[in-house]
């Protein structure tokens, strides 16, 4: 008698175990072993959470080589072997996406990843809709390199010594200020190493980037200028209309209405002398209250009290 029930296929060897196995950071078929310490993980964020807190001794906290990477242990079977994207022994796919140079294996290919040659290391969200800009790097010689290695520990992280340069978004291409080395530092509020964030970034009119939601954070606490050259990084007009009208409401006292001061734009650039105001000094050249005092009276940010103005 021909049985009622249909016996089921087994998953091609590419999706087995599919989506079962990994961490928080990456959907994954595989662990690896750390070059730097011997011990396995499932990523090289959980080796760098890991071995990077608060309860590890400071002089033994480290991030992992990711390049210097040589082993991995398959989740299906446990078998350790050299970098390659199909287990040896039971053959399974350990990641769809596999990157050889980064040793680099993620299931979900949905963040389209992509290997940047020029950065050494792999993006996320499409190769098309990114652009390298090498203006925002530039070559290094010998000695350069040298004073970065001693200097900096995350170049070892990212790249062959020799160059330096940024991804950014192709709706930048034409809009963007060239920053020498804009993505490798720390973002300015965070203070995490910008160029292996696997954060969104954004790069502001004047050429410095920060994590997006960083930004956000500033512009909810009314933060409107560059945490890095003070430049403001949003059109700003109507809020300086709403200075005009304060400081225009607001007299000074006789002893002060023909003291005059020396101020410097955050915006433009330019010093100019103006009569001195308790709220906020306007640019004589570009009209901005971005401004801080350099010579007069106290020295002092001019655009300290902008903020509880333009709320």
């Amino acid at each position: 008698m021909e049985s009622g029930l249909k016996m089921q296929s087994s998953p091609p060897l590419q999706d087995m175990g599919i989506g079962n196995f990994g961490c928080s950071h990456y959907r994954r078929r595989c662990k690896i072993r750390a070059p730097c310490c011997d011990e396995i993980f499932d990523c090289r964020h959980c080796h760098n959470e890991s071995k990077n807190s608060i309860e590890v001794d400071c002089h033994d906290r480290h991030d992992i080589p990711r390049h210097q990477l040589k082993r991995v242990i398959c989740s299906l079977c446990d078998t350790e072997q050299d970098v390659q994207q199909h287990c040896i022994n039971c053959g399974v796919c350990m990641g769809k996406y596999f990157c050889s140079e980064c040793k680099f294996f993620d299931d979900d290919v949905s963040k389209q990843q992509y290997h940047c040659k020029e950065c050494g290391i792999c993006r996320t969200g499409g190769e098309d809709n990114f652009f390298h800009c090498d203006k925002c790097g530039k070559i290094l010689d010998i000695k350069e390199t040298l004073e970065l290695k001693i200097g900096d520990p995350g170049f070892l992280t990212y790249r062959r010594p020799g160059w330096l340069g940024c991804c950014y978004s192709t709706f930048l291409k034409d809009s963007h200020n060239c920053v020498e080395r804009a993505m490798h530092h720390n973002c300015p509020v965070c203070f995490e190493f910008l160029f292996e964030t696997t954060k969104d970034i954004t790069v502001l009119h004047c050429g410095h980037t920060i994590h997006v939601e960083c930004l956000n954070q500033m512009q909810r606490h009314f933060q409107y200028s560059c945490p890095v050259c003070s430049k403001s990084y949003c059109d700003m007009s109507q809020a300086w209309k709403k200075l005009d009208q304060e400081v225009a409401s607001t007299p000074m006292p006789q002893i002060y209405q023909n003291k005059l001061v020396w101020i410097l734009c955050n915006d433009c650039g330019e010093t100019s002398e103006v009569n001195f105001h308790i709220l906020a000094h306007k640019c004589l050249k570009c009209n901005s209250y971005n401004t801080r005092q350099t010579r007069g009276a106290k020295a002092a940010a001019c655009s300290s009290r902008i903020p509880e103005m333009v709320r």
